[in-house]
């Protein structure tokens, strides 16, 4: 067998391993020119670009996503989305090629391995060609089995230059790990003797393929559910038995139904606190039952009573098969049903209207997600506008909202969009974003416009950094410092789509929301960008203060807690 060049075993080796959209940094000429394969090479503007945008690919397919960028300044930049990934269980394998230097002083001055070791699940070095294959294969496998996260492969000069024969392993399908029986038992003993249960869902159930399972057990046994923001869509929006997001700015009926349980069932999900809020004091009266495929999370926030470590998947369908025996016993789950419902037609989620008659963000983002509808793919930047997209838009299916939870990422939008697009071709893209976000990788559109990638961005544009000018007004006596951006539109931000080569609307009053949004559909083959000119006063509500109980929730700014006024 003739021997291969390394930087043909490296695309032979994504080829095999089923990549076929791979994003790039500048200067990773030896890949990003490959033609003749059946890999998409994808040129971003900056390596952070590169990085969102294979994060958006996975979070879209469920696959793992590929950024390949240049050792030194290009590995330092890629730092926040591995860091990203590894937050949200994000599958992803980084590259770093050392094309320029010697492969002992470069790689070993600047390893994205060193630098993001607190937020990387595995990292080789590969510094000879026979080393090359086999490296890959264990990356995507690394990356994808458990819990996914991102795996860092940095590969030396002499491995991209040098020629070797190629080595492919063994395939290893990922065993799918179980919780012990003895468990599955006493979880389901505890649904079968709860008056109040609730099922708390996270990321995991959609990131293990088990959302038509969740959908099996919650209309089995009548429990009511709550989807965290990983888990938007994991869960039809519109099911009768959907309460909504729970924490700092989810529904109350949700954050109630937590706090009154005698029994939360956390599937998937790993007690944040922006769900329990104060740990001491989260669903005070009822026993835990958390499952988990990673074991390290099980206690760790909120003490379990019972233990699940394995696949979400697995465990929903031990559950249903030992739950299905005695069938579902629903008429006990009145009473509960009836306090959740008198909950939700109290407290439901709303806004009011600007009294300055500017053009509400909420109204925004409502109209945007009924008229877009349920099939489109929406992503979100970080902030006000983000927690609007989860409460205002109702996600259908799961992977149709992605965004940046765990590390909270501004600026993952337009990228993440971009590579959700390419994941998806014919679907349409959505990115609800800040003009805070919105600055910091915008950039990103001159990637969408020459590589004809369609994406809609409905900037909700305040005029500041919203979420940071709440605190400082329910907080910090409205001292408002550093979160006014620029009243005077500067940068203007239909002037800078155009400048990249996309089409620019501007939208500011609510007669008109509709009719832009319809525009922005008909571009079929260029990106898109509305300037929703919006209330800067606007605020998220309902909300729990951070570090307080969620007790403490409130709905509007002079109320006190809604416990101290209904029970």
């Amino acid at each position: 067998m003739r021997a291969s060049q390394g930087v043909d075993i490296l695309i032979s080796a994504l080829e095999i391993c089923g990549v076929s959209t791979v994003f790039h940094g500048p200067c990773t000429d030896e890949l990003a020119s490959y033609s003749g394969t059946r890999v998409r090479h994808v040129r971003a503007c900056h390596e952070q670009g590169a990085g969102h945008a294979a994060e958006g690919y996975a979070m879209a397919t469920g696959e793992a996503g590929v950024c390949v960028v240049a050792a030194g300044p290009g590995a330092t930049s890629l730092v926040t989305p591995v860091i990203n990934a590894y937050k949200d269980s994000t599958p992803l394998v980084a590259i770093v090629l050392d094309q320029y230097g010697r492969a002992d002083e470069r790689l070993a001055d600047i390893s994205l391995a060193e630098l993001a070791m607190s937020g990387i699940k595995h990292a080789f070095t590969v510094t000879e060609v026979s080393e090359l294959s086999v490296t890959i294969a264990e990356a995507f496998r690394l990356a994808t089995a458990g819990r996914p996260g991102p795996v860092v492969v940095e590969i030396a000069r002499a491995a991209l230059t040098g020629y070797g024969d190629v080595e492919w392993p063994a395939h290893r399908a990922p065993a799918s790990a179980a919780p012990p029986p003895e468990a599955l038992d006493a979880a389901a003993r505890l649904i079968r003797e709860s008056r109040r249960p609730v099922l708390y869902v996270g990321g995991g159930v959609q990131l293990a393929g088990a959302t038509a399972g969740l959908r099996a057990l919650a209309e089995l046994t009548g429990a009511p559910v709550v989807t965290t923001l990983m888990a938007l869509g994991s869960f039809p929006g519109s099911h009768p038995q959907n309460l909504g997001m729970p924490g700092m700015h989810g529904s109350v009926a949700a954050v109630g139904a937590l706090q009154q349980a005698d029994l939360v069932v956390a599937l998937g999900a790993r007690f944040d606190d922006r769900v329990t809020g104060q740990a001491s004091s989260f669903a005070p009266l009822a026993r835990i039952v958390h499952a988990d495929i990673d074991e390290s999370e099980i206690s760790k926030i909120v003490k379990a009573d019972v233990a699940l470590p394995g696949d979400c998947g697995t465990t929903i369908t031990g559950l249903l098969g030992l739950l299905a025996r005695d069938g579902g016993d629903r008429e006990r789950l009145d009473p509960w049903w009836a306090r959740l419902r008198a909950l939700q037609r109290t407290y439901p989620l709303g806004y009011s209207a600007p009294e300055d008659g500017s053009l509400s963000p909420q109204y925004v983002v409502q109209t945007l997600g009924r008229l877009v509808g349920p099939e489109a793919c929406y992503v979100a930047g970080v902030g006000q506008h983000q927690m609007w997209a989860a409460q205002f838009v109702s996600y259908e299916h799961p992977r149709t909202f992605i965004n940046s939870g765990g590390l909270g990422t501004m600026g993952f939008a337009i990228p993440a969009a971009m590579g959700a697009s390419l994941a998806r071709p014919g679907r349409q893209v959505w990115v609800i974003d800040g003009d805070g976000c919105f600055q910091m990788t915008g950039r990103e559109l001159a990637t969408c416009a020459r590589e004809r990638i369609p994406i809609k961005v409905a900037v909700i544009n305040n005029g500041g950094l919203g979420m940071v000018r709440q605190l400082q007004d329910l907080f910090y006596s409205r001292r408002f410092h550093g979160s006014h951006l620029d009243s005077t539109r500067v940068p203007d931000l239909v002037a800078y789509a155009e400048a990249h080569g996309c089409a620019g609307l501007r939208c500011d009053r609510a007669e008109d929301v509709e009719a832009v949004v319809r525009k922005a559909e008909a571009f079929s083959d260029a990106p898109v960008v509305i300037d929703f000119v919006v209330s800067e006063d606007a605020l998220v509500w309902p909300m729990v203060a951070a570090g307080t109980s969620n007790d403490d929730i409130k709905v509007a700014r002079d109320l006190a807690p809604i416990w101290d006024r209904a029970d």
